[in-house]
């Protein structure tokens, strides 16, 4: 696979670090339901680490180097498990069963109905809030930490034994991949992604003065609540969604209405299943740039309005308007009810796979 070049780590960075091999380490971090939780983090030769908790399967931190070699997180994250638990809109954490809305908590498949315990992300308790398995390994190339989780029939009411794996793998490359597979033995829907917030200055300022691009022809008409897509594609020709050259965040949002903020379906173009890059963030005064690529038909470009008084970063800091940019891989909202869209339907005998990478470098 190749993957576009892009500038890396200073010289100095890569000088003091190249000698080292990828590593994985973790630590006790608490408990849920008796269950034992830890805090992995996973370094490659470049410095580039992630901390990661199988609680959740959540990215606490990715740490990447600014053109000058100076190495800070660059995702919102909490300080401790107890502030996770408290509750948070899914910093980090992989959605599941069904990431985004499925309208009137409801779907049928193969003419059988099924009701959700909530129309979006996965439902009351979904994987966001699991504690997974979890083995670790690594080589010269890439630290791995492989999370599994075992969904059983009718959790959250949703069909089928869900065998779900995800494979965290940081390689030298300074790539974060997430590898998903899963099987089932019972048709069923299955839709998932991570919920990422990034931002490019280490939480030091918002995300408005970001520069993006997202490879996308067409996006997700939504209906009047703005939170179920209509099944119709629009082009993004002469919309706010014509993110296809370089944009200031700040300077796009008052194109929006009513909310000033994104929260929509990107078509990425390219053929789903292989992988694309598909958006691109760039922070100027760091110089760090951060590529998407997917295997996922779309993603789900979201700009939190408002996270004051609520959270602040690990490293302490007050979390505070458009604080982040969430780039979400996944499906479309809603598919099982849109014939028209890609089908997220999932049979016994077949395996969901689904591979999303987070590159981080500098320009």
């Amino acid at each position: 696979m190749k993957i576009k070049s892009i500038m890396l780590l200073s010289a100095i960075v890569m000088a003091a670090c190249t000698s080292k091999n990828p590593s994985i380490t973790s630590e006790e971090w608490g408990s849920v339901d008796s269950k034992p939780v830890y805090l992995y983090t996973l370094t490659n030769s470049n410095g580039v680490s992630a901390k990661i908790t199988n609680y959740g399967c959540i990215v606490v931190e990715f740490n990447a180097p600014d053109r000058n070699g100076q190495i800070e997180n660059i995702v919102l994250g909490l300080e401790s498990l107890d502030d996770y638990l408290a509750g948070h809109p899914y910093f980090g954490a992989i959605v599941g069963r069904y990431a985004d809305v499925i309208a009137g908590a409801k779907f049928t498949l193969d003419s059988i109905e099924y009701t959700l315990s909530s129309g979006g992300h996965g439902g009351r308790v979904g994987f966001d809030k699991k504690v997974w398995d979890a083995t670790t390994s690594s080589d010269k190339e890439s630290a791995t930490l492989s999370l599994t989780y075992l969904s059983a029939d009718g959790e959250e009411g949703y069909p089928g034994n869900l065998t779900v794996k995800l494979d965290y793998v940081l390689n030298n490359n300074n790539e974060l991949q997430f590898n998903y597979t899963a099987t089932t033995d019972k048709p069923t829907v299955l839709n998932l992604t991570n919920h990422s917030y990034f931002n490019l200055t280490a939480c030091k300022e918002d995300v408005l003065g970001h520069h993006v691009i997202i490879y996308a022809d067409t996006y997700a008409v939504y209906g009047e609540r703005g939170s179920i897509p209509t099944g119709e594609i629009a082009p993004v020709d002469s919309t706010p969604f014509d993110l296809r050259q370089w944009s200031v965040i700040g300077d796009r949002l008052p194109e929006l209405s009513p909310r000033r903020n994104y929260d929509h379906y990107f078509c990425v173009n390219g053929t789903p299943n292989n992988i694309v890059l598909a958006t691109e963030l760039y922070e100027p005064k760091s110089g760090r740039l951060l590529q998407t690529y997917t295997t996922e038909p779309g993603v789900q470009f979201y700009i939190p309005v408002d996270l004051r008084n609520r959270y602040k970063s690990r490293q302490g800091v007050e979390y505070n308007q458009f604080m982040g940019a969430c780039f979400e891989a996944q499906h479309f909202a809603n598919s099982p009810n849109t014939p028209s869209f890609p089908t997220t339907t999932l049979r016994p005998g077949e395996t969901y796979t689904q591979q999303t990478i987070y590159k981080v470098g500098v320009k």
